[in-house]
This record gives C-alpha cells, sequence and structure tokens, in this order.
C-alpha cells in the first residue's frame, strides 16, 4: 500500500461517508480535509483497509468481465454483470461475505424478479472466483431466492396486427414481423446479413447466445415486407442499417405511441405463446425459438390460459 492511497480516499469520499466508515464526528472529518488538524492513525488504517478493498472490488469485476467477454456473451449480458455486481461490490465486503450478509443484500429487493436476477449475477460471479482463485463460495448455501410463477407479458395476434399498422417505415414492419414470426433476440435480428437468408427454405442464419450458429424459420408475413424493404435499401452490413440502439430506440417510441410493450423480450415470448395457442409442443416450440430448455418454453407460455387450450379438447368419451 502507497502511503498516499488512504489520502486518495480522504480526498475523494464525503466527510459524511468517512464519519460512517471511521465513526468519527464529521466536525473532526471536515477539520482533518481541510488541514486543519492531522488524521490520527486509526482514520488512516480506516481509510488504507477502504482503498484497499475498493481496488480489489475494482480488480475483480475488471477480470470478472474479461473473463465474459472472452466467453463471447452478449454486450447486454456483459452491462447485466456490470450493474448487478457493480452494486453488490460497492455494498458488500466480498472477501468476508457470509450467507447472512448476502441474503440481507438480496433482501433489499421487493420485486422477485429483480431479486434472483441479483442472485444469479452473484452465483455466477462467485463461482468464477472459486474456479479461477480457488477461494471458497458462500453461496453453497444460499438457497435461491422463489420467484413463483410469473405471468409474464406477451401480445396476441391482434395487438402485433395493430402494431404492424401503426407504423409506416416497411422497415419497421420488417423487424416487428421477424420478431413475432422467428422469435429473434435482438443480437440475433440486428446482426442479420442478406446471405444469412434462404428465401427457398424459409430460413435465417443467426448466431445465438455463446456464439452458436443456428437457423430461425422466416414467415410469411416477415418474407413480404423484408423483401420490400430490401427492394429500397442496398444493405452494407447488416440489412437494417440501425445498430442495437437503433433497434430499441424505435420500439421504444412504438410502445410510447400505443401502449403496447415493445421490446425484444416481449415479441419472444409473443413468438412461443402464439405457437403454443395453435397447439404447437413445447419441444418443437423449444426447436423452433432456440431454446436450451422446456423450462424456459414453459415460463415463456403461462400466459396461455386454460380457456385457450380448452378448444382443442376432445372428450374421451365423444
Amino acid at each position: 500500500m502507497r502511503p498516499w492511497e488512504p489520502l486518495q480516499s480522504l480526498n475523494s469520499l464525503s466527510v459524511t461517508k468517512i464519519s460512517e466508515l471511521s465513526k468519527f464526528s464529521k466536525s473532526y472529518i471536515s477539520q482533518v480535509k481541510h488541514g486543519k488538524c492531522p488524521p490520527s492513525k486509526k482514520l488512516l488504517e480506516i481509510l488504507k483497509n477502504h482503498h484497499h478493498r475498493i481496488q480489489t472490488e475494482h480488480d475483480y469485476l475488471t477480470i470478472f468481465l474479461r473473463s465474459r467477454k472472452a466467453m463471447q456473451v452478449s454486450p447486454g449480458t456483459t452491462q447485466f454483470y456490470r450493474i448487478k455486481l457493480g452494486r453488490f461490490l460497492s455494498e458488500v465486503n466480498i472477501d468476508k461475505a457470509t450467507r447472512q450478509d448476502i441474503e440481507t443484500f438480496l433482501l433489499q429487493f421487493d420485486n422477485p424478479g429483480n431479486r434472483h436476477a441479483y442472485y444469479r449475477a452473484i452465483k455466477t460471479f462467485y463461482n468464477w472466483r472459486e474456479e479461477t482463485f480457488n477461494l471458497p463460495s458462500p453461496m453453497e448455501k444460499v438457497k435461491a431466492p422463489r420467484l413463483g410463477k410469473l405471468i409474464l407479458p406477451s401480445l396476441n395476434r391482434e395487438q402485433v396486427d395493430y402494431l404492424l399498422n401503426a407504423v409506416n417505415n416497411v422497415r419497421d414492419k420488417a423487424i416487428i414481423a421477424m420478431f413475432t414470426e422467428s422469435g429473434l433476440r435482438l443480437n440475433e435480428l440486428v446482426n442479420i446479413r442478406l446471405e444469412d437468408i434462404d428465401w427457398r427454405g424459409g430460413t435465417i442464419r443467426v448466431m445465438g447466445k455463446g456464439r452458436k450458429e443456428a437457423l430461425a424459420p422466416l414467415g410469411r408475413t416477415s418474407r413480404k415486407y423484408l423483401r420490400e424493404w430490401l427492394t429500397k435499401h442496398q444493405p452494407n452490413g447488416n440489412i437494417w442499417g440501425l445498430n442495437t440502439w437503433g433497434v430499441i430506440s424505435m420500439l421504444r417510441r412504438l410502445e410510447n405511441g400505443t401502449g403496447i410493450p415493445c421490446n425484444p423480450h416481449v415479441f419472444r415470448r409473443t413468438f412461443a405463446c402464439l405457437l403454443r395457442k395453435v397447439d404447437l409442443d413445447i419441444m418443437t416450440i423449444k426447436d423452433l425459438g432456440r431454446w436450451e430448455s422446456l423450462e424456459m418454453v414453459q415460463r415463456y407460455t403461462r400466459t396461455v390460459t386454460f380457456r385457450d387450450s380448452l378448444k382443442f379438447y376432445q372428450s374421451v368419451l365423444a
């Protein structure tokens, strides 16, 4: 530890924060910060330990994110870890954290989905830390927060038609149709190139999670709008002339204008639910949507109600 590093913390932290860390009075801290009296040995030691902790947190997060990048995770996943772990590392001493510390941290989030998201990020981080540095993980005794059977939003056919009619740009119509008919993830859609489209076979080659190449179905409505768009636009790179944020911005404007939820996750759930409503089995939906587990398909299709399924029922005694 360099001798000036505690003074960096002294200069960068507020009087209130240093007072909370050290339990010294604010008046004393203020005098130290303004050079009216020297810092005590105890205060310097506290600031030294704080600086070391902050440096450790920064190093851990940087190395962890670098490891995710090497695994070719999506930018969205990287941002997920950056936000969730950034907060966790700023509030909990990771080297001394106990099961109770982690559970207390998680309990501050009222939303079960958000709490579970933090749990997943923290568990992934500690598993990586254990494998990389051979350090014990406190997560072994931490139980996953109960999510319950959440019913996640999806759209019906009438809502999708309404959205298609609400946009005047044929490119945007093609994007909405492909999200709905192909179940594409955001990165999969944005990175489509002309050579990825098999018009005769009715498929699109996409690069999915983990940089896995796969095929997605190309629906009739998507094909109609896409052909019309490509007669007007000569792609140089992806077929849209938009990046990720361009697509997100378009969807946000559409949501604000119509009041209908418009984001890639909602469309992906809509893809699964519309197929389930026409009695397609979940194994086939899993394959068409490139999901890794049947559990995820079941979670996505919980909006398919008993009445939706009842019309396909035939009595065994009929």
